[in-house]
């Protein structure tokens, strides 16, 4: 049985993802990262010629959306709020001047980069510190831009998990407690605490969100893998993507050489894309619908076979046996 496909994803009235079959299929977050201290170091891009051919490169690879950060995710050396717009909101306002079809998302979790950088022209805010700075997502939603609703099991910004533990609990707005409810049958796992905790989290961001004006399919929800998390949570995680991608918003899946993928496999960041097109893959065919990525060609190949085999899309060049 294929499962169902993921809520389609709108960004400033612009429906992301439908071709012209008028089949919604799964995207490419492409990633610019403004900073020298990247994990994968690739991605450091604080120089504008370098990070401006990459905003390029990356259309031309089939990236739907840019996403830019300015601060590395995790810890290292203080980056202040006037720096993070510097490195970020001239850079947005530029990619928007020369790839304008180019969706632009900014990674941030302060309102007022966020209010900077839609002022710039970004189409989205990726709130990957979960509401720490709770004027964010009013910025968003006065502004009508989408916003990404995350998981952080409560850690606060640009810090790394410890032994964290997760008991689960009620699954918040959207389960009164009622034993119908198709997430509550569905987490049927001792492991599902994280699920609980993740899927309560991500309810109440998405109700904020809407509640601060973000149109519901303009509002992302992403479990945020390797934030808060170890690696058992984080491949638990990925098993339940299809109940994840069935609370009725797109499912933002940031998979990308991640430590849970590094871990899983032994390896070094520059050694794990093809643990991260494994997950990919497991993730398309349960209904995530946005991957950020910093492999774009290689992520929209396997999205493409994926839908294939889930015969949302017919092979490019069926020729064998046919001529």
């Amino acid at each position: 049985m294929i499962p169902p496909a993921g809520a389609p994803l709108v960004l400033r009235g612009r429906e992301v993802g439908r071709d012209d079959d008028g089949v919604v299929r799964p995207v490419v977050m492409a990633i610019v990262n403004r900073t020298t201290d990247s994990f994968y170091a690739p991605a450091r891009l604080a120089d504008d010629g370098p990070a401006l051919a990459a905003a390029h490169a990356a259309w031309s690879d089939g990236a739907a959306i840019l996403d830019v950060g300015g601060v590395r995710a995790g810890v290292g050396p203080e980056v202040d709020e006037a720096a993070e717009i510097d490195r970020v909101v001239p850079f947005v306002a530029e990619v928007r001047r020369q790839v304008p079809d180019l969706l632009l998302s900014v990674d941030t979790w302060r309102a007022g980069v966020a209010r900077a950088a839609i002022e710039a022209g970004a189409d989205l805010i990726n709130d990957t510190w979960a509401g720490h700075d709770p004027e964010l997502v009013e910025v968003a939603g006065a502004a009508g831009v989408g916003v990404v609703c995350s998981h952080t099991g409560g850690a606060r910004p640009r810090t790394d998990p410890y032994r964290v533990t997760y008991d689960g609990g009620p699954l918040g707005p959207g389960d009164p407690g009622d034993p119908g409810d198709p997430v509550e049958q569905a987490l049927d796992d001792p492991r599902d605490g994280v699920t609980r905790d993740v899927v309560a989290t991500l309810r109440r961001g998405a109700a904020r969100a809407v509640a601060a004006g973000v149109p519901p399919s303009s509002v992302l929800v992403d479990p945020t893998h390797d934030f808060g998390k170890n690696t058992w949570h984080s491949l638990h995680l990925l098993r339940r993507t299809e109940v994840l991608a069935g609370l009725g918003h797109p499912l933002l899946m940031a998979l990308s050489r991640k430590d849970f993928v590094g871990e899983t496999l032994d390896l070094p960041p520059d050694e794990r894309l093809p643990g991260t097109l494994a997950a990919t893959a497991l993730a398309a065919w349960h209904g995530a619908r946005v991957f950020r990525a910093h492999d774009v060609a290689a992520t929209r190949h396997v999205l493409e076979m994926v839908a294939a085999v889930r015969d949302e899309a017919p092979p490019r060049a069926a020729r064998r046996g046919l001529a």
